[in-house]
C-alpha cells in the first residue's frame, strides 16, 4: 500500500486565491490490479487555466486539477513498463493509480539533455498551445506583425519564438525590466513594460506604427479594449487566455470590440489546444525539433517540494515566473 498526498480545494476562491483555501489530505491508495500501473510525480504544473476552472469544474473538496509528468514505479500494464515517464491529468497529487488510458507517454526519443519538465512547458500543452494558435487560429504569414502579451510566460514566450521562427515580427510585452531583457534576448523585435509605460495606447504604437496583423491574447481586459482600434484590416485574434479578468469578484464590462470588429473585419476565436488532439504527437516532434535546433530556448521557474504546490500557483497568478512554472517534487 502507497499513502499518496493530495492539494484539495478545501474553498471556492473569492478574489485572489489564498493559502487556506487549500488543505492537503493523505489517501491510502489501493494495490494497482491488472491493466494498472502506480504512478510516483516528478514535476507537477501550475497554470494560470485552473483559477477559472476551478470556479466551473470543481466542488469544493475536490482535488486540484492538473497535469504531472510522473514515472511508472509498479506496473500491470504492458504498455507502461516501470521506469518510464508519462504526462498524467491526475491533478494536484503525489502518487496515483490507473488504468493508463488517460496516459500520454514522453517522446521515446527524448533527449538526455532535456529536461523532462518540459513536457509541461515548450514540449507540452503550453508549446502546443502557441502553435495551433498561431497556425491553427492565426493562421499566421511570413512578414505579418504579431502581438503577445504576458509574453514572458509559458505560452507566451513560446508565442513569439514560434512566430520569429515563421519570418513574423514580434512585439510583446510584460511586467517587470527582467521579462523585458528576457524576451529581447529570445529574439523578440520589441518588447515593453507594460505597469511602466506611461501610455499602452502609445507604446502599442510605437512598437507598430502600421497597426498588427495578428494578436495573441492572454490577458483580456483592458488592454485588450486598447489594442482594437490597432489591428489592421483582415486581423486575426487567437484568444488563449484572460488572466486579468480571472481574479475579479465584480466582473469587468465595457468597451466592446463589435465595432471595430466589423469595420476593420477582424477574426477573433477562442481555443483550447485538444481541438487538436489528433496531431498532438507530430506537434510535439516539430517542437521538440526547433529545441534541439536551438531555434527554441524555454527558461522555467522551479519551486521545490510538493508541499509548496499553493505558493507556486498563487506566485504563478501573481506573475513571479518568468517562464513556465513547476513545481520539482
Amino acid at each position: 500500500m502507497v499513502v499518496s498526498k493530495a492539494w484539495t480545494l478545501r474553498q471556492h476562491f473569492q478574489g485572489f486565491p489564498k493559502a487556506s483555501d487549500f488543505h492537503l489530505r493523505e489517501e491510502t491508495l489501493p494495490q494497482p490490479k491488472n491493466g494498472q500501473v502506480l504512478l510516483e510525480a516528478v514535476f507537477l504544473s501550475v497554470d494560470p487555466y485552473m483559477r477559472p476552472y476551478s470556479q466551473t469544474m470543481m466542488k469544493e473538496g475536490d482535488v486540484m486539477i492538473g497535469s504531472q509528468v510522473a514515472k511508472v514505479i509498479q506496473s500491470y500494464n504492458p504498455s507502461f513498463p516501470v521506469g518510464c515517464h508519462v504526462v498524467s491529468d491526475c491533478g494536484w497529487r503525489s502518487h496515483w493509480v490507473c488504468d493508463g488510458a488517460e496516459l500520454t507517454p514522453v517522446l521515446p526519443d527524448w533527449p538526455q539533455d532535456i529536461p523532462l519538465s518540459l513536457a509541461l512547458g515548450a514540449i507540452g500543452m503550453p508549446g502546443l498551445t502557441a502553435l495551433y494558435g498561431l497556425e491553427e487560429v492565426c493562421e499566421i504569414k511570413k512578414g505579418e506583425t504579431l502581438l503577445v502579451n504576458a509574453a514572458a510566460g509559458a505560452v507566451g514566450s513560446v508565442v513569439g519564438q514560434i512566430a520569429k521562427i515563421k519570418g513574423c515580427r514580434v512585439v510583446g510585452c510584460a511586467g517587470t525590466d527582467t521579462k523585458v531583457s528576457y524576451l529581447k534576448e529570445l529574439g523578440f523585435d520589441q518588447v515593453f513594460n507594460y505597469k511602466t509605460a506611461t501610455s499602452l495606447e502609445e507604446s502599442l504604437r510605437e512598437a507598430a506604427p502600421h497597426g498588427y496583423d495578428c494578436y495573441f491574447e492572454n490577458v483580456g481586459g483592458k488592454f485588450s479594449s486598447v489594442v482594437m482600434p490597432q489591428m489592421r484590416e483582415y486581423g486575426r485574434i487567437a484568444v488563449c487566455g484572460s488572466i486579468s479578468m480571472y481574479n475579479d469578484t465584480t466582473p469587468q464590462t465595457g468597451p466592446y470590440v463589435h465595432t471595430h470588429m466589423i469595420f476593420k473585419q477582424l477574426r477573433m476565436e477562442g481555443f483550447l489546444c485538444a481541438r487538436w488532439k489528433h496531431k498532438h504527437q507530430q506537434s510535439l516532434r516539430r517542437l521538440m525539433a526547433w529545441m534541439t535546433e536551438g531555434k527554441l530556448r524555454c527558461n522555467e521557474h522551479i519551486t521545490i517540494g510538493f508541499n509548496n504546490m499553493p505558493a507556486a500557483f498563487m506566485g504563478m497568478l501573481q506573475g513571479d515566473n518568468t517562464g513556465k512554472a513547476v513545481v520539482k517534487v
